[in-house]
């Protein structure tokens, strides 16, 4: 299994936990109290929802993935997304770790 397959499918089961935060506004909300660990940025979204989510993600400290697709990001939680954040310190750091290797 690819190291991609991996991320999705941890994606995939953070979600079916409930660590997932999925939609632009949501996951603006949860930059700023605080809540996101991580943010997952499809990497072909609209240049102004970049600009948007990587300007309050460096405000706050907090991570940005582009490794995905907006089809791979939407396939992993099974529901069409441009951005989600990962709100789960465990999920969090297991997938930084990966993307790292």
């Amino acid at each position: 299994m690819d190291k991609k397959q991996q991320l999705s499918n941890l994606i995939g089961l953070a979600k079916r936990a409930g660590k997932v935060i999925s939609g632009e506004e949501l996951v603006i909300k949860a930059i700023q109290n605080g809540k996101a660990r991580l943010v997952i940025l499809a990497s072909d979204a609209a240049s102004n929802l970049n600009k948007r989510i990587t300007d309050k993600s460096t405000y706050y400290e907090i991570p940005v993935s582009q490794l995905f697709t907006e089809i791979e990001l939407s396939h992993a939680i099974g529901q069409n997304r441009k951005v989600i954040a990962l709100v789960d310190d465990g999920f969090a750091k297991k997938m930084e770790s990966l993307m790292k290797n």
